[in-house]
């Protein structure tokens, strides 16, 4: 039996106890991670197609190691201008093995129902009737006026990235500066599995220079960084 999985925004064809290298992930070595974006499983002639991904399939491994791949060299000319930049890139990598692969039958976690609590409701009900109004319309006044920083001028940070910050919150330079690494990984990934691959650990730094509009560091400290990671 084999599957095609999407993991950390890349499609890869597994079977079980295959090694497979993926982008960097959240997940501790020694632990197990589920993947529950099957797009295809094949057993034998039968052939299982998900629309796009199928209902009740798991693909689950244990992360083996934390690595970085082979150096690729990044070279910048300019014609007639004298410019020349020399880089090196290791993408941040994690080593898995493939344990299972299930067809059906897998539970996808469900965030918990909201409990009904009627005399609760009715309290917020008649409060709002008086004080509502007032205490309402002022933040209301402050949002409109608030302006988000460009956060794509973080090194590593898209548009997708972007805006997921945005959507949680963090909206402004300042706010990315306070947050912690890991905050900001937890807020990629659940935004889309496509962003988890993606290395914060400076991201709360370069947001501080940014804030404080200490650009000529924030480019030097960019021009430092080698996979998200300064070196």
């Amino acid at each position: 039996m084999y599957a095609i999985v999407e993991i950390a925004g890349h499609q890869f064809k597994v079977e079980k106890d295959q090694k497979v290298f993926v982008n960097r992930l959240q997940t501790e070595e020694g632990k197990k991670v589920d993947f529950d974006n099957v797009l295809l499983i094949g057993d034998g002639d039968k052939v299982t197609v998900g629309a796009p991904a199928i209902d009740g399939a798991q693909v689950s491994a244990k992360v083996l190691k934390h690595l970085k791949g082979d150096k690729v060299i990044v070279f910048k000319k300019k014609r007639r201008k004298g410019y020349r930049v020399k880089n090196g890139h290791r993408q941040s990598l994690t080593e898995i093995v493939i344990e299972s692969i299930a067809a059906s039958g897998a539970k996808k976690a469900t965030p918990a129902k909201a409990e009904k609590a009627a005399p609760k409701k009715e309290a917020k009900k008649v409060e709002p009737k008086a004080k509502a109004p007032k205490a309402e319309a002022k933040p209301a006044g402050k949002k409109a006026t608030g302006k988000a920083d460009d956060l794509k001028k973080i090194e590593g940070a898209g548009p997708k990235a972007a805006e997921a910050l945005v959507n949680a919150g963090l909206d402004t330079f300042a706010k990315v500066a306070k947050a912690k690494p890991e905050d900001l990984s937890n807020i990629l990934s659940e935004a889309s599995s496509r962003l988890a691959h993606i290395v914060t650990d400076t991201w709360p730094k370069q947001a501080k220079l940014a804030a404080d509009g200490k650009w000529d560091e924030l480019k030097e400290l960019q021009d430092r960084l080698e996979g998200g990671i300064e070196k």
